[in-house]
C-alpha cells in the first residue's frame, strides 16, 4: 500500500519540485527595456468629481474628460489629484463618480503628469475566472477539481516557462512541443491517474500537435506565409534586435498552443471509450477493438474538426467585416497574408485533431491488448 502511494503521489510530486526549481531558474534573467518607463507607473484611483464631461446629446463622447481622482496606490495614495480621461476607444474611460480606474501616472519631484488610461477590471477579471472554475468543480465534481487544476498549470506555464524561454532565444517551436507534453503529462495523470488510458490519451496528444505543426510548416512552405508576416512584425522585429527572441516562429508555436486543447479532448475520449470496451469484453480482437474506436473517432471528428476552424474565423470576424464593406476584389482577400495565416492556423490544427484520432486508437489497441492479444477473428 505504502509502495503503491509512492508511486502514485510520491514521484509525480518529486519531479514537480524538480520541474518548480527549474522554473525558478529559468524566470532570473533581466528583461531588456525596449521603451524608457522611469518615473512612469500604473495606479489605482476612484473618480470622485467630474469637472467636464465630454457626453455630446447623442451619446457618444468628443475629446477629454477633466475629472477628479482620489489616488489609492502609489506614491500620491491619499491625495485628489485632477486628470484627464480621453474618448479613445483603446485607452481612457467614460468616467462617472465612484469608477475605479487605472491613472497612468508619471511623478518627477512635486510635478505629478497624469491621464487615465482604463477602468479598473482587475478584481473583475479575477472573478470571473474564479466563477468559471468553480462552476467546473461543481458540475464536474472530482474530475471537475482536477480539470481546474491542470488548467491553473497550463497557464502557469505558459506565463512562467513558454514565456521566459522564448525571450532567453530558444526555438519557440520546440518549446511550444515541450509545453504541450508538459501539460497533457500533467493533465492527463491528474484526470486519469497512473494507467494506459493516461498513457493513451498523452500519446495520442502530443502525436496530434505535432502533426498540427507539421501541417502548418508544409502549408508555410507551399504558400510562403511564414512568421514575418504577422500584423506586429514591426514591433516583434524591434523585439528582435534587442533580445533573442527567434522571431519567425512565434506563429507555429502559438499554433501549436492553440490546438492542444481540441486535441486532447479528442485523445482523452477516445482512449477512455476503447479502455471501456476492453474492460466490457477484454476476448475483443485488435480488429475489433481498432474498427470500434475509429467509429467512435469519426463520430468526433465531425464537430472536433469544425472547433479550431470556427475559433480562428471568430478571431478574424472583424477584418472579414472590413473586406466585406470594402467590397475587396476575391483574389486580393485570397491571397492576403491574414487570411492566409487564418486558414493555416484552422486547417493545420483540424489536420492535427483529425489525424490524432487513427494514431490515439492504434495506441490504445497496441497497450490494452499487449502482451496477449487476442487473434483476430
Amino acid at each position: 500500500m505504502l509502495r503503491a502511494r509512492f508511486l502514485r503521489w510520491g514521484i509525480p510530486l518529486l519531479l514537480l519540485a524538480v520541474f518548480a526549481l527549474f522554473i525558478v531558474r529559468i524566470n532570473q534573467g533581466e528583461r531588456i527595456a525596449l521603451v524608457n518607463r522611469e518615473g512612469q507607473t500604473f495606479e489605482k484611483g476612484v473618480v470622485t468629481e467630474i469637472l467636464q464631461d465630454n457626453l455630446q446629446p447623442d451619446g457618444s463622447r468628443v475629446g477629454e474628460q477633466r475629472v477628479v481622482v482620489r489616488m489609492t496606490t502609489g506614491v500620491r495614495a491619499g491625495q485628489e489629484l485632477e486628470t484627464t480621461s480621453s474618448s479613445g476607444f483603446l485607452f481612457g474611460a467614460g468616467c462617472t463618480v465612484g469608477m475605479h480606474v487605472v491613472v497612468m501616472q508619471s511623478v518627477a519631484g512635486e510635478s505629478t503628469i497624469t491621464s487615465i488610461y482604463s477602468q479598473d477590471r482587475e478584481w473583475i477579471i479575477y472573478g470571473f475566472a474564479a466563477a468559471y472554475l468553480l462552476v467546473l468543480c461543481l458540475v464536474g465534481g472530482k474530475q471537475g477539481i482536477k480539470g481546474a487544476l491542470g488548467l491553473v498549470f497550463t497557464f502557469f506555464c505558459i506565463l512562467f516557462v513558454y514565456l521566459p524561454l522564448v525571450y532567453q532565444g530558444w526555438s519557440p517551436f520546440w518549446v511550444a512541443v515541450f509545453i504541450c507534453v508538459v501539460t497533457t503529462l500533467v493533465t492527463m495523470y491528474l484526470i486519469g491517474g497512473p494507467t494506459k488510458k493516461t498513457l493513451v490519451a498523452t500519446g495520442g496528444t502530443v502525436a496530434g500537435v505535432i502533426i498540427a505543426g507539421i501541417a502548418a510548416t508544409v502549408f508555410s512552405m507551399a504558400t510562403g506565409i511564414t512568421g514575418w508576416n504577422v500584423s506586429d512584425i514591426e514591433s516583434l522585429l524591434t523585439l528582435a534586435s534587442t533580445s533573442g527572441v527567434q522571431v519567425g516562429g512565434l506563429l507555429f508555436s502559438g499554433l501549436l498552443i492553440s490546438s492542444l486543447g481540441a486535441v486532447m479532448d479528442v485523445a482523452m475520449s477516445i482512449g477512455s471509450a476503447i479502455a471501456e470496451l476492453h474492460a466490457q469484453n477484454p476476448a475483443i480482437s485488435r480488429r475489433d477493438l481498432f474498427k470500434a474506436g475509429m467509429h467512435v473517432g469519426r463520430d468526433m471528428m465531425g464537430t472536433d474538426s469544425n472547433t479550431l476552424i470556427l475559433a480562428f474565423a471568430g478571431g478574424s470576424i472583424s477584418m472579414l467585416v472590413l473586406d466585406y464593406a470594402y467590397a475587396l476584389p476575391y483574389q486580393q482577400i485570397i491571397n492576403s497574408n491574414n487570411i492566409g495565416i487564418a486558414i493555416m492556423q484552422g486547417l493545420s490544427g483540424s489536420f492535427g485533431i483529425v489525424l490524432a484520432v487513427p494514431v490515439t486508437v492504434a495506441l490504445a489497441v497496441l497497450l490494452y491488448t499487449w502482451p496477449s492479444p487476442v487473434e483476430s477473428r
